[in-house]
This record gives C-alpha cells, sequence and structure tokens, in this order.
C-alpha cells in the first residue's frame, strides 16, 4: 500500500510540475534601494488608485517604521486605512478584522508592510475581498481561490503593495500565505497565484531596527526556501535552481555581518535580495517537510516561522540521505566549503555542517523545548497533509518517519 501511495506522489508532482511550466507567471515589479518606500505612493497613484488598506503589525507603529511611508501617502493625496494588529503567525481573526477594515472604509488596494506575518495577513484578506462568500478554511490548499471565479465574482483580489521588513520569507513574490487556527492548533498554507503581490518594495533602511536574533532567524528561513526549492524534483526549472544558488551563496555571504552590524545597508540589501531570489525560487519549485513540520510546531506552540525553520532544516536534510546527496553536494561548493578530493556525500555532509555551524555562530538553538511526547503524533499527521502528494521532495516521509524526525528535535 505505501509503494502505491508513494507511486501516486510522484504521479501527482510529475502533472503538477507540467502544469506549472504551462502556467502563466507574472513577476513582481521591484522597487529597490535605500530610502524606496517614499516611491510608493507615486506608483499607486500612477494606478488610478486613491485609497488603500495599509496591514502591519503593532511592533512597527511602535517603532514608528512605517512614518515615512505614511507622510508620502499623505503627500500623494491618497487616503489611507490602518490594520495593525497582526499577531506573529497571524489568525483567522485577524484576517477578518482586516477585511472588516479594508469594506468598512471602501479600500481599493492592500499595502502589506512588514515581515511574514502582516504580508500572510494581507494576501488572505486580498482572497476574502475577491470571494466574500468563501471562509478562509475553504481556501485552504492549493488553488481555492482562483478555481471557484466563476461562482463567487470578480477573478482578481485587489492588488498587493508588499513591502518587506524583514529578509527572509520572500513573501513579496509567492503565491502562498500561511494562517493559524488557534481553535484547533492548525497552521496551514493557502497557496494561489492571484495572491501574488503585484509590487515589492526592497528598501534596506526598513530592516536597520531588526534585533540580531531576528536577522538570523528570517535569513535561515530564506535559507530553507533556496535548499528545500533547489534539491526538490519536477517542479523547478532554470530560473528557480539559478536564483535558489544565488540566495544560497548571498545569505552565506551577507547574514554575519548584517547580524554583527543592523546598520550594515549592504549586507542588509543583499539579504532582501536573497530573500527575494528564495521567495522566487519557491513559489515554483515547492519547499518541503521543513516546512511542514514547522507550520505545525507554529500552530501547536507558536513557535516563530523562521526560528522553526533554523532548528529544522538540518534534521530533514539529513534523513534525505542519499537521495540528496547530489543536490546539496553542489550547494556546498557553490557556499566554498566543499574540497576536490571530496566525494559527493562528503560535499552533503559538509553542507550540512556549515549550516550547524552558521546555526552555532547566530546563536540559533539546537533543539526545540517545548514538543510534548503526546503531540509529536498529531504534529506528524498534520505535516504530512500538507505536504504530501503536493511536495516534490527528494525522498517521502511517511508517518513513522515523521515522527523520527519530530522527535530528534526534542531537547
Amino acid at each position: 500500500m505505501w509503494a502505491l501511495k508513494k507511486l501516486y506522489y510522484r504521479i501527482f508532482q510529475f502533472v503538477m510540475g507540467v502544469g506549472m511550466k504551462l502556467m502563466p507567471w507574472i513577476e513582481p515589479i521591484v522597487i529597490s534601494g535605500p530610502g524606496s518606500v517614499k516611491e510608493l505612493p507615486s506608483v499607486i497613484k500612477k494606478k488610478g488608485l486613491t485609497n488603500v488598506l495599509v496591514v502591519t503589525d503593532p511592533g512597527l507603529m511602535s517603532l514608528k517604521l512605517l512614518d515615512p511611508l505614511f507622510k508620502a501617502l499623505d503627500s500623494a493625496g491618497i487616503k489611507y486605512s490602518l490594520y495593525d494588529q497582526v499577531q506573529p503567525n497571524p489568525t483567522i481573526d485577524n484576517i477578518e478584522a482586516s477585511l472588516k477594515t479594508y469594506n468598512t472604509n471602501h479600500c481599493q488596494a492592500i499595502i502589506a508592510f512588514g515581515g511574514g506575518s502582516p504580508m500572510d495577513c494581507a494576501k488572505i484578506t486580498a482572497a476574502r475581498v475577491a470571494r466574500p462568500s468563501r471562509s478562509i478554511t475553504q481556501m485552504r490548499g492549493l488553488f481555492k481561490v482562483i478555481l471557484p471565479a466563476a461562482k463567487m465574482g470578480s477573478l482578481l483580489p485587489p492588488t498587493i503593495f508588499a513591502v518587506p521588513t524583514t529578509a527572509g520569507t520572500g513573501s513579496e513574490t509567492t503565491i502562498a500565505a500561511v494562517v493559524s487556527n488557534p481553535q484547533t492548533r492548525e497552521k496551514y498554507p493557502i497557496t494561489d497565484p492571484v495572491l501574488r503581490p503585484r509590487y515589492a518594495v526592497l528598501d534596506p533602511e526598513l530592516t536597520v531596527s531588526l534585533p540580531p536574533q531576528i536577522t538570523a532567524t528570517t535569513a535561515m528561513d530564506a535559507l530553507t526556501h533556496a535548499v528545500e526549492s533547489y534539491i526538490n524534483k519536477f517542479y523547478n526549472n532554470t530560473a528557480t535552481s539559478v536564483k535558489a544558488v544565488l540566495a544560497t551563496k548571498m545569505i552565506f555571504s551577507n547574514v554575519e555581518k548584517a547580524f554583527k552590524d543592523g546598520k550594515d545597508l549592504e549586507a542588509r540589501g543583499q539579504l532582501l535580495i536573497a530573500a527575494h531570489y528564495a521567495g522566487y525560487s519557491f513559489t515554483r519549485g515547492g519547499v518541503g517537510y521543513v516546512h511542514g513540520i514547522g507550520h505545525n510546531l507554529g500552530g501547536m506552540y507558536g513557535v516563530p516561522h523562521g526560528l522553526a525553520m533554523s532548528v529544522i532544516i538540518p534534521y530533514v536534510l539529513e534523513w534525505y540521505g542519499e537521495a540528496a546527496h547530489k543536490p546539496l553536494a553542489e550547494l556546498a561548493e557553490v557556499v566554498g566549503v566543499a574540497t576536490s578530493d571530496m566525494t559527493q556525500p562528503q560535499k552533503a555532509k559538509a553542507f550540512i555542517e556549515a549550516i550547524k555551524d552558521l546555526k552555532k555562530r547566530l546563536n540559533i538553538p539546537e533543539k526545540f523545548d517545548c514538543i510534548k511526547d503526546e503531540d509529536i503524533s498529531t504534529i506528524a499527521e498534520r505535516a504530512l497533509i500538507e505536504c504530501n502528494p503536493l511536495y516534490p521532495v527528494p525522498k517521502i516521509m511517511n508517518k513513522e518517519d515523521c515522527i523520527r524526525v519530530i522527535k530528534s528535535l526534542q531537547a
């Protein structure tokens, strides 16, 4: 039975890979450089938009990080409404409150300002605007926003202008958004091409105030996107592979600089570009079990996404074993930890060890102290529901495999 399941998963992934190569992809227009957030209102105005919703979180508001944007919007004569209560791991209630603000103030577009959580909240808010009769739970999974278009109203959600303040999620270029359900302690993705932002503002000045630990874990999140995409099967093309390689190299070269000196705008800018490349890569190439397990640790215990990715990635890469040796060996050469006399398995191991060493230098823990034995089976089940058959991973996990990996994460 397991052999038949694995065969079905691979057939599904192969067909998906063919379909993804035939899909039309609209890339976000990128506005980049120090101070570039001030250019956004003129772009909005040129599109004929005069009333937008700004989605962000309380922490960014307290830092007054949005003040330059607000001032520029006022100067451009663009009315804006604010939803600033997004929680880490945004909830269904967050999204419904954001939707209410959008509708009450008759907004025309959305500015997502922040890390992955405001981005996710903004994207799913846009989906709810376009599909008012479809609940968030009903949109869980793949293509659940665009496919019901004929029955649910207008085809496209409102335009999303994405302004990342962390160099991690790459959400400004992805088709995915993640939501948490506190009642069931689940965290799951909604994935649909219409959720992809149309504009991305990569302003390194907005990341200068990030604490070192957030700088580290968000960069490791981007690294996970790049690595999981690169080692996957079927979905990748030349562009996704090239951007995954570039992202991996740029993160290894710049994360410690930004970690040690938060005002290093060059390193900050490079990390933003790397996160964007990694987001581009996994948008088509997909992610894997690091994300599946990490999402569910976030849903179960509120573990921040970047921290989850940082801790989990070496354990899953080791579990893949021989199935991932070739691409991991190639990445080892990219980051300079392979030598000519090494075998392919040795190079792959060297890359995994390089990730572990980088984590130590960034003061990232090796394991979690929150995982309870009684929750492991549920976490594994939910992770596999997310991952199989959608993610084209190097080697397919069953429940027992997943449980063993999760147990290895316990402190």
